[in-house]
């Protein structure tokens, strides 16, 4: 896949995007790398259906349904809440005819459990399952891909963390010697970190990492007045459109960390776009937002 990276300015110094939403059909940007080889493997296990967990607005099912409907399979989307059929998300999620199964708060809590995914079992029969947010050690293979035929030779790379895979892959990018900064984009940190690290244990790592959490700016898909100004800000100064929920985000860390010298201004920095773009139209329609 051809890398496209546009080059913006932030605090005074030239900073590279490297635009994974322009790379990927539809603009799912990192989602396209994390499911990759999951499809790869429900084929080569014969199974026809996949099914996996989210919110009512969720981007992972989002780029689920839509790849799933591509590649031929039957997907099904186990939401966390009530249904709600004005809700743009949950369109599109029908319009790529993944089945929409809603449980409680509570008994999304049980997603993990065994005996849980055995009464999905009961009712859907045979299914490759993928966790939220679809990070797994397959998703983070496909993530290892994510710098192919880009230049290699930054000093500090920064990108998004949600559920982590997208940035163990980045870590363990072959040959990658880059310090790599993951922007987390929940409240607490949540074991995040151990998480990323359980994920690069069976590779060669030559990066430096980290996490911060100083970021999240209230939390996941929290609404913020200052990054809504930021994000028309980052757009009219650099031609760069972002996402609410994690590029935004990044561009923000970067720019504070550029102003407090932690980025100094002689590195050469790469930010990377996840995509995420289609979670707009949710965020618009759950804030009120014409």
């Amino acid at each position: 896949m051809t890398p496209i990276i546009q080059t913006i300015m932030l605090h005074r110094k030239q900073v590279d995007v490297l635009r994974l939403d322009k790379m990927t059909t539809g603009g799912i940007g990192n989602k396209y790398y994390k499911l990759r080889y999951n499809l790869l493997a429900a084929k080569e296990q014969g199974l026809k259906s996949i099914l996996s967990f989210g919110g009512a607005f969720s981007n992972h099912l989002h780029a689920l349904s839509a790849i799933g409907k591509q590649e031929g399979f039957q997907t099904i989307g186990v939401v966390r809440g009530e249904d709600d059929p004005d809700n743009p998300t949950l369109q599109d999620l029908r319009n790529n005819d993944m089945h929409l199964h809603f449980i409680s708060r509570q008994d999304y809590r049980q997603k993990n459990d065994a005996s849980f995914i055995r009464s999905l079992e009961e009712r859907y029969g045979s299914f490759y399952l993928l966790p939220e947010g679809g990070s797994n050690s397959l998703a983070v293979q496909g993530c290892r891909e994510i710098l192919q035929g880009a230049k290699q030779d930054y000093d500090h790379i920064l990108v998004a963390v949600g559920t982590g895979a997208t940035v163990a892959g980045i870590v363990a990018t072959p040959e990658l010697t880059s310090r790599v900064t993951g922007i987390a984009v929940l409240k607490g940190e949540d074991g995040l970190s151990e998480v990323v690290q359980k994920f690069i244990e069976p590779y060669e790592i030559n990066t430096t990492w980290d996490i911060s959490f100083r970021y999240h700016l209230g939390g996941y898909a929290r609404y913020n007045a200052d990054l809504m100004e930021y994000i028309r800000n980052i757009r009219d100064e650099n031609e760069l459109e972002t996402d609410p929920v994690y590029t935004s985000k990044v561009v923000w860390a970067c720019a504070d960390m550029l102003e407090k010298n932690e980025i100094r201004q002689d590195e050469k920095v790469l930010l990377i776009h996840t995509g995420g773009m289609q979670g707009w139209t949710g965020w618009n329609y759950r804030f009120r937002i014409s």
